[in-house]
């Protein structure tokens, strides 16, 4: 009778580490990471090392020190004499006002512009063809230039508003000037402003949403919670529908949601809408969008709305034709198809490359320096830099700003993305 036993297991080889699979792959892993570590660490070394032999150290201690310079465009109260890194913040809120208004105006754009590019329609398909080519074949900073030239040269000087017979007028209701400086609109005006700076504003011409910055937070915040109470309201009303069948109408509960309470709030803050007027040689009050921004925002959105067309027409010919011919059984209209059956389905395939444009533009927007206009590349990433010989610390805080951004809007357009996916029961 014979028994079986398990064959001896060979001891360790060192060998084994090259030539056996089973730990190969680590093998080349630790050796991987242990070259990254040396080159980090010679590159942290070499710069420490090149900065001692010029008489510097690796400090942000500049931040704190006077600026020095002016801003010609800013979100919250800013003058010369405050810090770099006060500097920096608006140069930050300048860049995210143009990115969230290139995101907004170049998604529009493109889901126009990418719905009629599939028109049968000739002169409609073949006009949306040459805004698409002709934008995406021609470099971005070229067009934020000619817009820029065509905003300053074609529009009409602050003093050709003035005289009985002007050669130039304001438009909706005298409340809108466009002019080579800039155009001026209304703004809010707070008589019971929580800051208590706006008679200060209106004397040393600040504009009212730098120096009103807690009423419009108290604003935004109101706006936000109305937008959750909103959203609970209709996941309310899907779980009665789902129960049910019956959807209960939610239309006039959520307009009273959404526009009572910041109705109340501005009226407690004594909002007044201002009007811009020609003074002197200019035009006070009111809102002064300078022609670098609106230049900067037209090329970025016309730029970035001609690639988003072609992400909105792939996405729409992905669905299968059935869907269209089913709908049309139905008895849906063209433009119902589109909008209820076509794009939900063509939004999971249009989300990813859309989440690509939008952070094109976001970094392209650094383009700004082109025309004057001062984001954070011009403040924190130009002026700042000169001005204190902190290069290495000021474009590491550049570049951390914009990864920064970049990963949360990432975050953000694959979160909605995850939601947009169909779920198998």
């Amino acid at each position: 009778m014979s028994t079986m036993t398990d064959a001896p297991k060979s001891a360790f080889r060192p060998s084994q580490l090259i030539y056996d699979t089973r730990y190969r792959s680590i093998t080349i892993q630790v050796v991987a990471l242990i070259l990254i570590v040396a080159g980090l660490w010679w590159l942290v070394d070499n710069t420490i090392s090149n900065l001692n032999a010029l008489g510097k150290d690796f400090n942000f201690g500049f931040l704190s020190s006077a600026a020095g310079y002016d801003i010609n465009q800013m979100l919250i109260d800013y003058n010369n004499q405050m810090s770099h890194g006060r500097a920096a913040v608006v140069g930050i809120l300048n860049t995210l006002l143009v990115a969230l208004l290139g995101c907004v105006t170049a998604t529009v754009l493109g889901v126009i512009a990418g719905v009629l590019r599939l028109s049968k329609n000739w002169v409609v398909n073949k006009l949306m063809a040459v805004y698409v080519e002709g934008f995406r074949n021609v470099p971005l900073l070229l067009w934020i230039i000619l817009i820029f030239a065509v905003v300053t040269e074609s529009t009409p000087r602050p003093n050709e508003f003035r005289g009985e017979d002007p050669a130039a007028s304001m438009i909706l209701a005298d409340s809108i000037a466009i002019t080579n400086r800039g155009t001026y609109i209304p703004t809010i005006r707070f008589t019971n402003s929580l800051s208590g700076d706006e008679a200060v504003a209106s004397q040393e011409g600040l504009t009212p949403v730098a120096s009103g910055s807690m009423d419009w937070l108290l604003i935004l915040g109101t706006l936000l919670i109305s937008v959750i109470v909103i959203r609970v309201i209709n996941t309310r009303a899907t779980r009665i529908q789902e129960a049910t069948g019956d959807r209960p109408n939610t239309l006039w509960v959520n307009l009273a949601v959404f526009f009572i309470p910041v109705g109340l709030v501005l009226f407690f803050l004594g909002a007044t809408i201002v009007k811009p007027y020609l003074k002197g040689f200019n035009f006070s009050d009111g809102v002064h969008l300078r022609n670098s921004l609106i230049a900067l925002w037209i090329a970025l959105s016309l730029y970035t709305g001609a690639f988003i067309a072609e992400v909105v027409r792939a996405g729409i010919l992905a669905v299968s034709k059935g869907q269209t011919e089913a709908a049309s059984a139905l008895g849906l209209q063209p433009n119902r198809t589109m909008s209820l059956v076509v794009l939900p389905q063509a939004m999971r395939v249009i989300v990813p490359p859309l989440i690509s444009q939008y952070l094109n533009l976001t970094k392209n927007s650094s383009l700004a320096i082109a025309v004057g206009y001062m984001d954070v590349r011009a403040t924190l990433g130009g002026i700042t830099i000169n001005q204190t010989g902190r290069e290495l610390e000021g474009m590491l805080l550049l570049g951390l700003f914009y990864l920064v951004l970049s990963l949360l809007i990432s975050s953000v357009m694959n979160y909605y993305n995850n939601r947009t996916q169909l779920r198998e029961r």
